[in-house]
């Protein structure tokens, strides 16, 4: 999951590096190379590593990375001789959080679910097509699922994903499907855009929509749209765990606890009832 991240965040630098005639080249550069770091499985890489592959000569990624570390994006560690994501880098990603107000007004809810539910509880947004992680509360159970905030996954082949999905309009699904396609990740996965059209009608009838070891083996996850004051689909809360202890018969309970939370988000942000919301998307 992290490797097929990395690749999808080097094609949106490389096309944004293209697509930016009149942006400074120095500043694109430095940014790629921000990006590549904090795509790094271990959140360090080399000079050499870098440099590579930015496609740019050791002395030129050095320069960049130096101006990087003197405003404390980016830190260098001598023992491995590594370069890894600064704490400004962290306070900027933050000030974004801040603006968005979304995880602030969310946490609570998202405890009182991972309370009630015994299982982890995440929030993703939609960005460029695919789901990404915000925020997480993880349960208390031994064995719990765990995605870091800032991971990426498929919107086809993730709860929170389909879950956005059925808030939006077909044509904004159809322009999705052609951009991301449908990549199979499990023997579960849904490959087809009929087969996914149907699944995103049951979400809408229920309110919640279901990964059933779509994204990872072993793995159930239910989530539910949550909507701003304008009635858009702005983010998805879900709970997730093992199948061992989501059995089937436990899916429909969870649901309405995902729903009852993502309704309670929604109404935070100003917006309205969730299922009334998703029953006029046509």
């Amino acid at each position: 999951m992290a490797q097929t991240a990395a690749k999808n965040n080097r094609a949106r630098s490389a096309r944004r590096a293209r697509e930016g005639g009149d942006q400074v080249q120095s500043l694109v550069r430095a940014l790629t190379l921000l990006n590549r770091i904090a795509d790094s499985e271990d959140n360090g890489a080399t000079l050499t590593d870098l440099a590579q592959q930015v496609g740019l000569p050791a002395s030129t990624a050095h320069r960049l990375l130096t101006t990087l570390e003197q405003e404390r994006y980016v830190k260098f560690n001598p023992e491995g001789r590594q370069w890894s994501i600064g704490v400004q880098s962290f306070v900027t990603g933050c000030a974004f959080v801040k603006t968005r107000s979304l995880v602030l007004l969310a946490r609570p809810h998202m405890r009182r679910l991972m309370e009630e539910s015994g299982e982890t509880v995440n929030l993703a947004v939609e960005d460029e097509g695919e789901a990404v992680y915000l925020a997480q509360i993880e349960c208390r159970q031994i064995m719990r699922v765990f995605a870091r905030p800032g991971t990426r996954v498929p919107l086809h082949g993730s709860a929170v994903g389909k879950a956005i999905l059925s808030a939006m309009s077909d044509k904004q699904l159809s322009k999705i499907l052609q951009q991301r396609g449908m990549p199979r990740l499990t023997v579960k996965t849904i490959t087809t855009p009929s087969a996914l059209r149907a699944d995103l009608d049951r979400a809408r009838a229920c309110g919640y929509a279901v990964d059933d070891e779509e994204h990872d083996v072993g793995l159930r996850c239910i989530a539910a749209p949550i909507f701003d004051e304008t009635g858009d689909v702005v983010a998805a809360v879900s709970a997730s765990g093992p199948m061992v202890r989501i059995v089937e018969e436990r899916i429909a309970q969870l649901g309405a606890l995902v729903l009852e939370t993502a309704g309670e988000i929604s109404s935070a942000m100003g917006g309205s009832a969730a299922r009334a919301s998703m029953a006029s998307v046509k």
